[in-house]
């Protein structure tokens, strides 16, 4: 196999390396557009899987909602329609025949699913209503990376409707905490959480919360959002209800998401210079079984030896890599690339000494197992090591590279060097911190929580009072 690229020194480079040599997508014919292959894709169904699971937990049902949105539909909320437009898909032609009214390719789907909220919603009775959909998303982005940024991709988007803003309160945090204990146990991704700007919220949004990742380079990564969208869609789209006074009320309404990006960043927060890291809870593999012989009748002792383990294992997702095309040496920095957790390798050297060669991926630790220690308990607490580290590994990489800067030189100062999460205080001028971005290239990526912290502290860049702390960094 060609060598990755050192993410060191060229980190773009190495990321696509890492998606072609995983095999895990390839570009489609579409530009900005990729084909997910089975391997990528196994990925995505794992995180749907667990997803889902999650999202039901919450009493949410899941539905389908068509994927062209009329323009006259659309249009109806001009908040939303205004942060968009830009990256919308039109179709102007359908059968041979120039439509009558435009259709949008769906860039989410709020306008279409609250336009049947306003057939459905008549009586406090009727609410509250939670719903979600899995489904593909196109936006028209002009600078493209698969995965992370590419014109169609998948998602799945929650879009619930309640009687108050408590209620709508709970429920946008409710999906905030889903989306953050899923990073942290599948993913073994620790994430910041906390409310965007308002210049950088939602399209017609109350507010916007979001959960934010750290990547090797030194970049932040929105990991997922979830909003309360307030009234303004149940104004927009005539979504009512009688109240048990019989008084005519506006729902309110949230609505969050994840999508396909996060195979990005698991990516960009788990890779190292051999390639993907997958935490054993989401790897389509757990553990793969290398048989390593020179001959017909050591080939036949080595398979058998891995038949039984493999048996053994039954409990896990264990693939026995017999392919007599590919040497031992392909297979292992085969394996490595695409992130397996655990490499076990049998040769008659093995069998001789009634062992097995056990290689951890986070760790690259080699060393042999007696095959009595072979046990499923054995290996389910290998793998829970495995996927406890990852995340410790990560956490420690956050920690070392979120820092509080007490002067715009310093602020400057990181976002150039390595990179990383820079707390601030702000002004809360929309003018200072486009400045910011205009000079560091740095956006704000979420607000802390407790406005105390700014008391007394001057914006670095303006000198005006601050009005909280900001966190800063360069973003994908």
């Amino acid at each position: 196999m060609p060598r990755l690229a050192d993410p060191k020194k060229d980190f773009s480079q190495w990321y696509l390396d890492v998606i072609e040599q995983a095999d895990l997508a390839e570009n489609a014919d579409v530009r900005g557009c990729i084909i997910f292959k089975p391997y990528g894709y196994a990925i995505w169904e794992a995180m749907q899987r667990d997803i889902d699971r999650r999202i039901k937990e919450l009493g949410v049902s899941n539905a389908y909602f068509p994927l062209f949105i009329p323009e006259s539909l659309l249009m109806k909320e001009a908040h939303h329609v205004e942060g968009f437009a830009p990256q919308c898909a039109v179709v102007t032609h359908g059968g041979g025949k120039e439509l009558t009214e435009k259709l949008y390719v769906r860039p989410t789907s709020e306008t279409i699913i609250y336009s049947a909220y306003a057939r459905w919603v008549h009586s406090h009775r009727d609410l509250p209503i939670k719903l979600n959909q899995w489904a593909n998303i196109v936006r028209w982005e002009m600078r493209t990376r698969p995965f992370l940024r590419t014109l169609e991709f998948l998602w799945q988007e929650g879009h619930t409707c309640h009687a108050t803003k408590e209620e709508a309160d709970t429920m946008a945090e409710a999906a905030l905490q889903m989306y953050t204990a899923f990073d942290r146990e599948m993913l073994a991704l620790p994430v910041l959480t906390g409310r965007k700007p308002e210049h950088e919220k939602f399209a017609g949004a109350l507010y916007t919360l979001t959960t934010e990742a750290l990547a090797r380079d030194g970049k932040a990564i929105q990991a997922g959002t979830s909003h309360n969208l307030g009234q303004g869609f149940s104004e927009a789209y005539n979504v009512s209800f009688l109240d048990a006074a019989g008084k005519s009320q506006r729902p309110w309404m949230t609505s969050w998401g994840v999508s396909t990006r996060l195979i990005g960043t698991l990516i960009v927060v788990h890779g190292d210079e051999k390639g993907l890291r997958i935490p054993p809870s989401l790897a389509p593999t757990q553990i793969v079984l290398v048989p390593i012989y020179k001959s017909d009748e050591e080939r036949a002792a080595v398979l058998e030896a891995c038949r039984k383990m493999e048996t053994r294992l039954s409990g896990f997702r264990v693939h026995v890599d017999d392919r007599t095309e590919k040497s031992p040496g392909f297979k292992f920095n085969e394996w490595e690339v695409k992130g397996i957790p655990v490499r076990l390798e049998i040769g008659p050297k093995d069998l001789k000494a009634g062992q097995v060669t056990v290689v951890r991926r986070d760790t690259s630790a080699k060393e042999a197992w007696p095959l009595t220690q072979c046990t499923s308990g054995v290996f389910e607490k290998l793998l829970q090591s495995i996927q406890e580290g990852l995340f410790t590994q990560a956490q420690h990489f956050l920690e070392d590279h979120t820092f509080e800067a007490k002067s715009y030189e310093e602020l400057k100062k990181h976002i150039d060097g390595e990179g990383g999460f820079v707390w601030a205080p702000w002004d809360g001028e929309l003018a200072t911190a486009e400045k910011i971005q205009d000079e560091v290239k740095a956006s704000i990526r979420l607000l802390d929580a407790d406005p105390k912290k700014a008391k007394g502290r001057k914006d670095l860049l303006s000198g005006a009072p601050a009005r909280s702390m900001a966190l800063f960094a360069k973003a994908y």
